[in-house]
């Protein structure tokens, strides 16, 4: 009877033992079910910033805004020192060409790629009249260059890559910056590829202010591979204005400036201005930086842009005041 009981008890030990283990498995599988239902959501956002910004520079499209100085007569800044920003993965002789998808308003992400002889067209280019990017409110003026304010901009150009009636690579840009601003680097790469047959990080971004449907303007990156950078290295920005016209970037219209050709007439005309003490920029009253602005950095200014320029305050980049 007594070996009995003691073949019981053994049993019912064991039994409690094997119980209080499957709990404490089970307790760690929640917790790492858990921990990991936690942690994907991160990685899901880091994965989602990439596809959709494709690459540095344009994580953030209104702190480069803030930090570009207002147009002054030249079509393109540098920016970051003229030195681009790629990552080292990418640093490599195969071809690749990738463009964003379009946002929720139609807007035209990065186009990245890495141009070299395989990459670029053995055809003439094709028609790109089929393609309407946002803001596309064309009119034109005797004093711009081919009559026409807008042309639908290639972020990257067609000597470089054959693409044309893609509407992922076309933006509402002025004949201004896409002659003056964007050609002369785009002649600069397609030379350099033809004549060394090397590999360029080639990278294009347009920069929106909030839900503009006309771009601000366009970060353009490139650095040359097998000469890390020796032969063509560059990070500007290229100003997406057109000399003598104003343009409404929220809806794309646009109207000749009250001189016809230039804004200078303006320049010494009272009006109402927003200054950041602590920055020393001024600011249109709807400028959206101005909501950031702190009070205590807050002044309301009516007088002439020349005075507060004179004054040392410098006009925002976002609002172009």
């Amino acid at each position: 009877m007594r070996k009995c009981i003691s073949k019981v008890a053994a049993l019912w030990l064991a039994l409690m033992l094997s119980i209080s283990l499957a709990a404490c498995s089970g307790e760690e599988a929640v917790v790492s079910q858990v921990a990991e239902s936690q942690e994907e959501p991160a990685a899901s956002a880091t994965e989602s910033t990439e596809t959709e910004n494709e690459g540095p520079g344009s994580d953030d499209p209104s702190m480069l805004l803030e930090d570009i100085p207002a147009y002054d007569s030249s079509p393109y800044v540098e920016i970051n020192g003229n030195i681009p920003v790629f990552d080292e993965a990418d640093k490599t002789t195969e071809a690749f060409e990738t463009y964003s998808d379009l946002d929720s308003l139609g807007r035209c992400g990065a186009a990245y790629a890495n141009i070299c002889i395989e990459l670029m067209p053995t055809e003439d280019r094709e028609d790109i009249n089929s393609v309407t990017p946002t803001g596309w409110v064309q009119n034109e003026y005797d004093f711009v260059d081919g009559g026409y304010l807008y042309n639908r901009c290639h972020l990257i150009g067609h000597q470089l890559a054959g693409e044309d009636a893609n509407e992922k690579n076309l933006i509402t840009g002025t004949r201004y910056m896409n002659v003056q601003g964007m050609l002369p680097f785009e002649n600069m790469v397609a030379d350099y590829v033809t004549e060394m047959g090397n590999h360029v990080l080639y990278r294009v971004t347009p920069v929106y202010d909030g839900s503009n449907l006309v771009a601000s303007g366009v970060q353009m990156e490139a650095w040359s591979v097998e000469d890390e950078g020796d032969g063509i290295c560059f990070n500007v920005y290229c100003y997406n204005v057109q000399p003598g016209v104003e343009i409404n970037y929220v809806t794309g219209e646009n109207w000749p400036t009250s001189s016809g050709t230039d804004t200078a007439s303006n320049e010494t005309e009272e009006n109402t201005y927003i200054l950041n003490t602590n920055t020393m920029k001024f600011h249109l009253p709807d400028c959206s930086s101005v909501s950031d602005m702190s009070e205590d950095n807050k002044e309301t200014y009516t007088g002439s842009r020349d005075d507060l320029i004179n004054e040392g305050y410098e006009p925002c980049g976002r609002c172009n005041p």
